[in-house]
């Protein structure tokens, strides 16, 4: 596994916060880094429907035993759930119970904003970095623009992908995803 800059940075603030946030773009590591940074926390995936479902009609459920330490993938499935993690949060007083992790969006942004304020460090994780990149051997000789033409996703590097691949899927399912989701488009072909 590629060694991320920014888990670090989200150790040491999970010792200062009782919340620490990463956002960051689809496919850039956001899961595999807090499941790294934090092996003890426990792993609650919001992708999943019937976590989704169970949390819905019973979020309290989240937070027995009280001082769990948990990670929240995907928060932004949910986001009704930052009030509790709030009020838990403030009642608590625990550095690093909650680790969250969310693709970037505005409804994301703004109940973070609105119930996690003084009470979150909000990291956001873009793909790889030359940085992270350059200490790895069969990378080292490479030139600029072969940096440039493959990018930067960890799906290239673990799957060994050609960009060629990955990019077009990647484009495609955000568009699919993503801008349609925040832009309510029915229509996409229109679109």
């Amino acid at each position: 596994m590629i060694q991320r800059i920014l888990g670090k940075k989200a150790v040491y603030y999970s010792k200062k916060y009782p919340v620490v946030t990463v956002t960051g773009p689809r496919q850039s590591g956001k899961t595999t880094l807090v499941q790294h940074a934090f092996p003890e926390h426990e792993y609650i995936s919001l992708e999943n429907p019937s976590t989704r479902s169970r949390l819905m009609e019973d979020p309290k459920s989240l937070f027995n035993p009280e001082g769990r330490m948990i990670i929240i993938d995907e928060i932004q499935k949910l986001p009704d759930l930052m009030s509790y993690i709030q009020v838990n949060a403030d009642k608590q007083k625990i550095s690093g119970q909650f680790i969250l992790t969310g693709s970037q969006s505005m409804v994301l942004s703004e109940k973070i904003s609105q119930t996690l304020a003084g009470r979150t460090a909000i990291l956001k994780l873009l793909p790889f970095s030359y940085a992270e990149l350059k200490e790895i051997e069969e990378y080292k000789a490479d030139d600029y623009e072969t940096w440039i033409h493959r990018g930067f996703y960890p799906g290239i590097f673990d799957q060994s992908l050609a960009p060629s691949d990955f990019y077009p899927f990647y484009f495609e399912t955000y568009i699919q995803r993503d801008v349609r989701e925040i832009q309510q488009i029915r229509d996409l072909n229109q679109f």
